[in-house]
C-alpha cells in the first residue's frame, strides 16, 4: 500500500535522525497501534520511546490492548501520570464529574489528566509522532505530515497517517495482524477516557463519541489544539 510505505519511510527517517530524542505518543487508538507496528519495524534497537498517559479513567480494553502489544512486540511503554497533588486538589474542589458541568471544567480535567503530563515529557524530546488524521474531524482538516510544535519547545511533530482514511488504517492493522482495542468492534471510532467516550452511529463522524454533550468545535482535549505550526507542506501520501 502506497500510503503505508510513505508512513513507514517517514518513521524510519525520523528514527535515524532523532534516535532517543523521538517518541510516539499513544492512546492505543487504531491509528496508534498501526504506528507502533511501524516504529518497531523501523527501530529494532528500540532507540525511540513509546509514551502513554494513564489518566486514571482509561477503559479496561485500553490496558488489555497495551498488554497485547507488549507481548507481541516485546516493547516497553513509558506511562505518564498526572501530578497527584494537582489532581487531588481538582477532584476535591470540583468533584468527580465536573467535566460534564461546563466546558471550562472539562478542559481543566483534560489538562490535568492528559495535557500537562504529556507536555512535561515532550519538552525533553526533539520530535514526537501522533496518530492524527485529517479525516477524523474538521478541526484537523488542515493537518500536515510535518509540523513544528511551538507549545512544546518547537520540537518536530510528525503525523504519518495525516492523509489516511479510516478504511486504510483498519486494512493495515488487519493485514499485519496488529492487536487493537476491541472497543472498535463494539461501535467506538475514537477512544479516550471511559466517561468521555461512547460508541457512534455509522453516519456520525469519528469523534462524535468524544464529549458528545459538547459542540463539535470543542472536541479536542488540548494536546493538539493550537499547538503546532506547519513546517512544510507535504504532498498527499
Amino acid at each position: 500500500m502506497k500510503a503505508g510505505s510513505a508512513a513507514e519511510d517517514l518513521i524510519s527517517r525520523a528514527v535515524d535522525l532523532f534516535q532517543s530524542g523521538l517518541a510516539l505518543a499513544t492512546s492505543f487508538s487504531i491509528e496508534d497501534v498501526a504506528l507502533i507496528h511501524m516504529l518497531v519495524s523501523a527501530d529494532p534497537g528500540k532507540k525511540a520511546t513509546i509514551l502513554a498517559i494513564d489518566t486514571g479513567r482509561l477503559p479496561e480494553d485500553t490496558f488489555a490492548c497495551a498488554q497485547a502489544l507488549i507481548r507481541k512486540y516485546a516493547i516497553e511503554i513509558e506511562w505518564l501520570y498526572p501530578n497527584p497533588q494537582r489532581l487531588a486538589n481538582f477532584v476535591s474542589s470540583q468533584g468527580l464529574y465536573s467535566f460534564k458541568e461546563s466546558l471550562e471544567a472539562r478542559k481543566e480535567c483534560c489538562y490535568i489528566r492528559k495535557v500537562e503530563p504529556l507536555r512535561r515529557r515532550l519538552r525533553t524530546l526533539s520530535a514526537w509522532i501522533t496518530g492524527q488524521r485529517r479525516e477524523q474531524t474538521h478541526l484537523r482538516s488542515q493537518l500536515q505530515v510535518v509540523e513544528i510544535d511551538k507549545a512544546n519547545g518547537s520540537i518536530v511533530k510528525l503525523n504519518p497517517l495525516c492523509y489516511w482514511t479510516s478504511e486504510q488504517v483498519f486494512q493495515y492493522v488487519k493485514h499485519n495482524n496488529i492487536p487493537y482495542s476491541r472497543l472498535y468492534d463494539r461501535g467506538y471510532k475514537s477512544i479516550g477516557c471511559a466517561p468521555c467516550t461512547r460508541p457512534v452511529a455509522p453516519h456520525e463522524d469519528e469523534r462524535a463519541g468524544r464529549w458528545w454533550w459538547e459542540s463539535d468545535e470543542h472536541k479536542e482535549c488540548g494536546i493538539h489544539v493550537g499547538e503546532a505550526n506547519t513546517a512544510c507542506a507535504n504532498d498527499r501520501q
